[in-house]
């Protein structure tokens, strides 16, 4: 059983909660720009895809998974498998998690850092190019950067060490419907815009020619990064779930929030690059040099930039608390008395390692790993190395080491799930998602090309 002190106090706190973590910046900041870069419609395609048949089961897996232990990420599966060599799966998602608050820390400082200039006013009358530069000097300087970056992993700290309830529940409650109603109005809003038809074309128009085997592999981290899986993070949230918890339904919903909200974000952006005649594939520099000129020639713009902000801080902050939540709760191991210390602990530690990543944007622009910047390096090998092995390990345990009838159990435990869709779920997670996985990898690793094959 899980520790009956941390539970969430009903079926929609869960929902929130796991909503949290699902619905953030993945899908407001990474999935417009990585959809900018990726041939638009036909990654949005490709994602769409790779969630509802890869994705769900694998989310539904975890659920499983931390439901029945009862336990955090790491004692889950020594728990399921004493001895095991899977044991390694709980420590590689909290090392994950540890490594993608490091840099993601850095995107939420900059959320504030942005709000702060929106409310001020210093981001109004900016052309793109001027919008460009401020972003470059304000991600450069160390001292704004960092405190920013402090500042943000010292919230999100204050929330987790709060406790499940008290803490993630509760804020997630309001977070998470005021982000949903203020992006549903930015959107409305986004498609007056003259260039409206071209930017929702762009988006949900496929061009198969712009499909590749890294589309495929950044479609899939996507994926996992935006519902939260391959890293055990919901093992760890279901592990506070009740038994009446429908888990199948509650993973379709949260799969379905988390592409109506990627496709809102969509929605918000698009428009205005193409309006304005900016370009889409601006990269993680999107939401903040380009936002702001956009925002510029509209009505009512600075208004809309600032409540803009105030979504995106509530997205960055969501993910985070629950990023946070698994490294504390890998510790703290049912004692409560040891959250508050380990969450403070923990949040310092995080700031440390993720201080070069803020610094790659001034003083360590110079340094890179391979073509890439200690930033882009860690976002790569979290969202498209180690969050897919992760998966592959989870797709593997499930079915070698927890009996079936158990999984039957626990999928038709608190739904009305037949035995047809568990066979479908049990296919899908024993067969269909690690050969998936497995030829993603392949195709990355020795070049092959098989994806690009398949879509000429």
């Amino acid at each position: 059983m899980a520790n009956a002190t941390e539970q969430w106090s009903s079926k929609l706190g869960f929902i929130y909660a796991t909503a949290g973590s699902a619905i953030g910046l993945g899908a407001i900041w990474k999935f417009p720009y990585i959809a900018g870069q990726s041939g638009g419609g036909a990654f949005f395609l490709v994602f769409l895809l790779l969630t509802l048949f890869l994705g769900v089961p694998l989310l539904i897996g975890e659920y499983i998974l931390g439901r029945h232990s009862g336990k955090d990420a790491i004692l889950t599966y020594k728990t399921l498998a004493p001895r095991s060599p899977f044991q390694v799966t709980g420590w590689l998602g909290v090392v994950c998690c540890f490594l993608i608050l490091s840099f993601y820390s850095v995107i939420g400082g900059w959320s504030l850092l942005y709000l702060g200039s929106s409310v001020s006013g210093q981001l109004s009358n900016l052309s793109l190019n001027e919008s460009q530069d401020y972003f470059g000097r304000l991600i450069a300087n160390p001292g704004l950067a960092l405190g920013a970056q402090l500042f943000f992993i010292l919230l999100t700290a204050l929330v987790v060490a709060k406790g499940v309830q008290k803490g993630i529940e509760q804020v997630s409650k309001w977070m998470i419907p005021s982000l949903l109603v203020l992006l549903v109005i930015l959107a409305a809003y986004s498609l007056t815009l003259d260039g409206a038809a071209e930017g929702i074309q762009y988006l949900l128009a496929p061009d198969f020619s712009a499909v590749d085997g890294e589309t495929i592999l950044f479609a899939l981290g996507q994926s996992f990064f935006a519902l939260s899986v391959g890293v055990s993070v919901m093992v760890t949230f279901s592990s506070y779930a009740s038994k009446q918890q429908n888990l199948p339904a509650s993973a379709m919903t949260l799969a379905i929030m988390n592409v109506f909200v990627a496709l809102l974000a969509g929605l918000v952006i698009f428009p205005g690059v193409f309006t304005f005649g900016f370009q889409p594939d601006e990269g993680p520099a999107l939401i903040f040099a380009v936002l702001p000129a956009i925002f510029e020639q509209i009505a009512f713009g600075q208004i809309l930039l600032i409540a803009f902000f105030v979504l995106f801080l509530f997205a960055a902050l969501s993910t985070a608390f629950s990023l946070l939540e698994i490294i504390v709760a890998a510790f703290v191991r049912g004692n409560q008395d040891k959250r508050k210390q380990a969450s403070w602990i923990f949040g310092f530690l995080i700031f440390l390692v993720g201080i070069p990543s803020t610094l790659s944007y001034g003083v360590l622009d110079d340094f890179f790993i391979g073509d890439r910047s200690f930033f882009d390096a860690v976002d790569y090998l979290t969202s498209n190395v180690l969050m897919p092995l992760g998966a592959l390990l989870i797709c593997l345990f499930i079915p070698r080491k927890i009996n079936k009838d158990i999984l039957m159990q626990e999928f038709q435990s608190g739904s009305n799930a037949g035995k047809k869709l568990f066979v479908l779920w049990y296919a899908l997670v024993k067969y269909v998602v690690p050969f998936a996985i497995v030829i993603v990898f392949i195709d990355q690793l020795f070049g092959l090309n098989l994806i690009t094959l398949i879509f000429e």
